[in-house]
């Protein structure tokens, strides 16, 4: 995110939306996913009652573990005890979350105060071990571990369990180092110190802290109705992370499609190389936000801390002159390289509140929506946005599906979806609006009345992801669908 728009001006038939119909004389060709699915959700999954932030807290020491490894999590109570359970987020027939596991009852205690690191203002919580978790029998997926303490309170911990292949499936790549980010517990982010300026901030940002608010809340608002529609589509699905892709950017190989959720913003070089040389290979690519790839970030202390010096890189100990590899916005000097020429689409700024208007009404993205070139969905995009900038680099031939005018801060523009293929035949296709995700669950008592959006754009919006999915799990998009028509000197 940036401080402003002003800031950021620089330079063929598709599957159902419905969930697979399975049969007893067909239980033998069920794929892991769709035997998954036929299990029996939780509906409880939810949070009844946070409490103040003191009930109960926790964090895992891994962002993410490979099914049967263990983890260890680290929690403070004011309460004399509190268990744990592990939902594993899915459809399950509308439950959206199934219970894998629950602990025993664990005693509570209250953990000692925050830690500061004073060179970098950094926050970590340095408890003291809780309990060792195995996942034995856990599916690969998205967890929100619930804590549950004896005073009646409640918090998550968020855990990928992460697929050890992704060949021949759609990856799911979360975005941890973007939870973190905007993560205030401790009263310092990558944003903001304790008196709120952002010459306070943080310059680097541990994942040994718990995550405020509820304790999983960029999960719930950008990835998780992703997930839940993903798995109710059936199609082969893998999970990873962002960290998980920087660390082994083989983990890609193979995948028919990546989709990178509602807010991922930070991303280390080695990350974006990966997910470009994958595109490069013939994986699908879905930028489902906006403000992507935006954060030139590296990682250390065995990836548990988030570098991100920003406009102070040249104080940054890691930063090299003559790299190009500064912890600042990957636009800027040094080594500037826009987003782009990835995503097709550029960063411009925020806040916005605006319709989401459809230009290109026939194509495969709108089949079944009912949408008609003109129509508009209102408050779809917000409150950051994207859109297509000829003047930066920008693969050719693209296709503008979506071009909505905004005001930003005073200064009118627009926002754009596109699509573009390249000589793998891979497809890239980018929402250009930070709502997306949320516009899934329009209409829905998961929404919390969130911007105003109602059950039509839901409709609309669950539509249109159901055909983009379906269409990119068969494999290089430009093999199968209809070209991009280059249409941007029709709009810029």
């Amino acid at each position: 995110m940036l401080s402003g728009c002003a800031a950021a001006h620089r330079p063929g038939q598709v599957g159902s939306t419905g969930a697979p119909q399975h049969t007893p004389t067909a239980a033998a060709s069920l794929t892991p996913e769709q035997i998954e699915q036929a299990r029996p959700g939780d509906a409880d999954w939810r949070l009844s009652n946070p409490g103040d932030p003191e009930a109960v807290q926790g964090y895992a020491d891994q962002v993410s573990v490979e099914p049967g490894r263990p983890f260890t999590l680290y929690v403070s109570t004011t309460a004399a005890g509190f268990t744990v359970s592990a939902y594993r987020v899915g459809w399950y027939g509308g439950a959206q979350a199934r219970r894998v596991w629950r602990s025993g009852r664990v005693a509570g205690r209250v953990q000692p105060a925050a830690q500061i690191v004073e060179s970098t203002r950094t926050v970590r919580a340095g408890w003291q071990p809780s309990l060792r978790v195995g996942t034995d029998g856990w599916p690969p997926g998205a967890y929100l571990l619930r804590l549950d303490a004896e005073n009646g309170h409640q918090r998550y911990v968020p855990l990928i369990v992460r697929s050890p292949s992704a060949v021949g499936r759609t990856l799911l790549m979360h975005a941890p180092a973007t939870w973190q980010a905007y993560n205030l517990w401790g009263g310092r982010s990558l944003y903001q110190g304790e008196d709120g300026a952002y010459a306070t901030r943080s310059l680097a940002v541990s994942f040994d802290r718990p995550y405020d608010d509820s304790g999983a809340e960029l999960f719930l608002v950008y990835e998780r109705a992703l997930v839940v529609l993903a798995e109710r589509l059936g199609i082969p699905l893998a999970y990873t992370t962002g960290l998980d892709v920087h660390r082994q950017p083989q983990l890609l190989r193979g995948a028919t499609t990546l989709i990178s959720p509602g807010h991922d913003e930070y991303w280390t070089p080695q990350q974006r190389a990966a997910v470009t040389g994958a595109r490069d290979a013939g994986s699908n690519v879905a930028f489902l936000g906006a403000n992507t790839c935006f954060r030139r970030i590296r990682y250390q202390d065995g990836g548990r801390t988030v570098v991100c010096y920003k406009s102070s890189y040249a104080e940054d100990p890691g930063y090299r002159p003559g790299t190009g590899a500064a912890t600042t916005d990957f636009r800027a000097a040094p080594g500037a390289d826009l987003e782009s020429s990835l995503t097709g689409v550029l960063y411009e700024g925020y806040p916005t509140d605006a319709p989401y208007v459809v230009r290109a009404a026939d194509h495969w993205l709108y089949a079944g929506t009912g949408a008609k070139a003109g129509d508009s969905f209102p408050h779809l995009v917000g409150v950051e946005y994207d859109r297509v900038t000829p003047a930066a680099p920008t693969p050719r031939p693209l296709e503008i599906l979506a071009h909505s005018p905004l005001v930003c801060e005073g200064s009118p523009s627009h926002s754009d979806s596109a699509y573009y293929t390249v000589p793998s035949g891979a497809g890239v296709f980018a929402s250009g609006t930070m709502r997306w995700v949320e516009g899934l669950m329009a209409g829905t008592h998961d929404d919390h009345g969130d911007h105003g959006m109602d059950a039509r754009t839901g409709a609309f919006v669950t539509r249109a992801t159901s055909n983009l999915l379906t269409a990119f799990a068969q494999g290089p998009a430009g093999r199968h669908l209809p070209p991009p028509q280059d249409n941007i000197a029709t709009y810029y």
